[in-house]
């Protein structure tokens, strides 16, 4: 089935450890719990939309090596075109140390260098796959000339793109927001594409608005503990944090996202696509590690706690 949706973004070998408290300099600590998977920002997208029911390719870097290798086949296995992923000669491919607390707190120790980083030839390269997708999602980690290159193409073959992130340098930022026609942020990234910082509801409007005004028709933007807001051009929705426990918010973003194409690609209106969005994310915290689970019968008990949290019930 030719993919439906083609995520341009990381592909990481990720290796999660869980201990009850981070050592200090000189210290030691024992880990509670060791994972290793498929990983990276894209990767993730990429799972969670395969099991969303959306068909999706990926195009990512990996290195030649054995690492890379087991990745693709455990990309392949999840349902994802990766015919378009680059291996990269001489490259190792990129490793993700996600260390997560007993509190649910994540630290990253990140390789991933520039040689399994897009170019913009990487990305013409995959222009293909777009002829037959409708959705291209590009994750503004990667260098500001291949997210740019991405947006382009992705428009020039008639799909929505949906911009997840911020380019840090600031680079394109006009020309990525006006071909876009979704954007999915954190608090960091949305001071970066929209000049202002997130403390409250109130701020989350004028992000949302300025943001909205180069072009996107949805917008998604975390507002702290208050949860997570959409806007659309009609109306709004914020979405409080689902309160069940948090393990790791590792993925919960890229979840997000995929809901958030997943819903729109279904032909849900803006506020149910805002609650699956919300629902994806709230199903991916409760265990370590930035892969998705998304299953129907877990989604659906999500969408329940949500509903039971705006009307100020317990779970």
């Amino acid at each position: 089935m030719p993919a439906d949706a083609v995520v341009f973004g990381q592909l990481a070998r990720d290796l999660v450890l869980v201990v009850d408290d981070v050592p200090g300099a000189g210290q030691s600590a024992p880990v509670r719990q060791r994972l290793e998977m498929l990983g990276g920002k894209g990767a993730n997208q990429a799972v969670a939309l395969a099991q969303l029911g959306t068909p999706p390719a990926l195009v990512a870097v990996a290195g030649d090596d054995a690492v890379g290798s087991g990745l693709l086949r455990q990309a392949e296995d999840d349902g994802i075109d990766v015919s378009a992923t680059v291996r990269r000669a001489r490259a190792r491919t990129g490793l993700i140390v996600d260390v997560v607390d007993g509190s649910g707190r994540w630290r990253y120790l990140e390789q991933l260098p520039p040689p399994v980083l897009l170019t913009a030839d990487d990305v013409l390269e995959a222009v293909p796959l777009l002829a037959d997708a409708q959705w291209a999602s590009i994750q503004l980690q990667q260098p500001p000339e291949a997210a740019l290159t991405a947006a382009r193409a992705a428009r020039l073959a008639g799909c929505a793109v949906v911009l997840d992130g911020a380019p840090e340098s600031g680079e394109h930022r006009d020309e990525l927001l006006a071909d876009a026609a979704v954007v999915r942020a954190d608090a960091r990234e949305t001071r970066l594409l929209a000049g202002t910082a997130i403390e409250d509801l109130d701020d989350a409007r004028r992000a949302a608005a300025e943001i909205m005004r180069h072009g996107p028709d949805l917008v998604a933007l975390a507002v702290g503990d208050a949860g997570n807001y959409f806007a659309w051009r009609g109306g709004d929705v914020l979405l409080p944090l689902s309160p069940v426990p948090v393990v790791d918010t590792t993925g919960a973003g890229d979840a997000l996202t995929a809901a958030l194409i997943a819903g729109l690609r279904a032909g849900y209106a803006p506020e149910r696509t805002a609650r699956l969005a919300a629902a994806a994310a709230a199903a991916t915290v409760g265990h370590p590690g930035g892969r998705p689970r998304l299953t129907g019968p877990a989604l659906a008990r999500q969408v329940k706690v949500q509903e039971q949290a705006m009307r100020g019930e317990s779970s």
